[in-house]
C-alpha cells in the first residue's frame, strides 16, 4: 500500500442536492446540503489525524464504518475485498469516499461514491453504494479498464429497488468532476465538486427520466466547519428522509405509478 509521507486530510463540502423528474409528471426540487470527503486509507494508518471528525466515536457530526459495507469497524477491509473479488488488484492507493455523515446520531446514505485510486494517484474504479428505504444496500463498480479520467461517463443497467415509482428497467449514466483550487482535479483538494447520475428507462427516444447531483465546494474539515455544518443544518441527514418521504408524496398526488417493491439481485455487486 502507497500513502503520501503525510496523511490526507478529511474534507467537508458545502452545496446543493438537484432532483428532476421529467416524465409523465414533472418534479423537481433543490435543497441545501453538505457532505464529507473522506481519505479513508490514511484514517485508518493515522487515526490521530482524522482532525474534528469524530471516527468510530459518538459526536455531534460523526462518522462510523459500520454504516457501509457489510457493518465492521473498517470498511477498507471490506472494500479491498469486493475489489479483489473482482479482479481490481492495483487500486491501492487513497480511497476517497464521497458520503453524508451522522449527525446527533442519525444518518441515512441514499448514495455513497468511493473514489479507489492507482498508487500513482490515478482513478481506477468507483462504487457506488446504493442504499434504500427498506434498509438494503447494493454496490455498483464503475471499472473501465483504463480508469477513468475527470468528467468521463460511466454506465450501470439498473438492479436495485429505490424508488416505488420506478421499475428496474434501465440504466444509469454517472459523471463526476473536480475542479481543484489550484485548477487541478485531485479530488483530495479544495474546491468544487460534482456527482450526477441520470436514470434512462429504458423509453424509446423519450431521454433520461431522472436528472440527479449531488455538488459543493469542499474545504478541510476543522472544529470550525463542523460548527459551521451544524450551526446551519442541525438535523440534516434526519431532513434527508424526510424528504424522501415528502417527495414520495407529491408523485403520489400527481397520480404517478407506483410499482411493488422487486426481489434483490442475487449479486450484491453489479458490473
Amino acid at each position: 500500500m502507497n500513502l503520501p509521507s503525510a496523511p490526507a486530510q478529511p474534507l467537508i463540502g458545502f452545496g446543493q442536492v438537484m432532483h428532476q423528474r421529467l416524465r409523465p409528471a414533472r418534479n423537481a426540487f433543490t435543497y441545501p446540503t453538505y457532505f464529507l470527503l473522506l481519505p479513508m486509507r490514511s484514517l485508518h494508518a493515522a487515526p490521530g489525524h482524522s482532525g474534528a471528525l469524530a471516527h468510530n466515536r459518538r459526536g455531534a457530526l460523526s462518522f462510523h464504518d459500520r454504516d457501509h459495507g457489510e457493518g465492521g469497524d473498517n470498511a477498507v477491509v471490506w472494500l479491498d475485498a469486493l475489489l479483489q473479488r473482482e479482479g481490481i488488484d492495483d487500486a491501492v492507493g487513497e480511497l476517497w469516499l464521497h458520503t453524508y455523515p451522522r449527525v446527533l446520531g442519525y444518518t441515512f446514505k441514499p448514495v455513497s461514491f468511493w473514489h479507489c485510486h492507482r498508487a500513482d494517484g490515478t482513478l481506477r474504479a468507483i462504487v457506488a453504494e446504493v442504499n434504500n428505504t427498506f434498509g438494503e444496500r447494493h454496490c455498483y463498480l464503475l471499472d473501465p479498464p483504463q480508469g477513468i479520467a475527470d468528467g468521463q461517463e460511466l454506465s450501470a443497467d439498473k438492479v436495485f429497488h429505490v424508488s416505488p415509482f420506478c421499475t428496474l428497467a434501465g440504466s444509469y449514466r454517472f459523471r463526476f468532476l473536480h475542479s481543484g483550487s489550484q485548477g487541478n482535479a485531485d479530488i483530495g483538494s479544495s474546491g468544487k465538486t460534482i456527482a450526477r447520475i441520470d436514470y434512462y428507462d429504458g423509453a424509446p427516444q423519450a431521454g433520461p427520466l431522472l436528472k440527479t447531483s449531488i455538488s459543493g465546494t469542499l474545504e478541510p474539515l476543522t472544529a470550525a466547519s463542523v460548527r459551521k455544518a451544524l450551526w446551519r443544518y442541525p438535523a440534516m441527514t434526519l431532513g434527508v428522509m424526510a424528504r424522501i418521504h415528502w417527495q414520495a408524496f407529491r408523485l403520489w398526488r400527481k397520480r404517478v405509478g407506483f410499482h411493488r417493491k422487486p426481489r434483490l439481485p442475487n449479486d450484491s455487486v453489479t458490473r
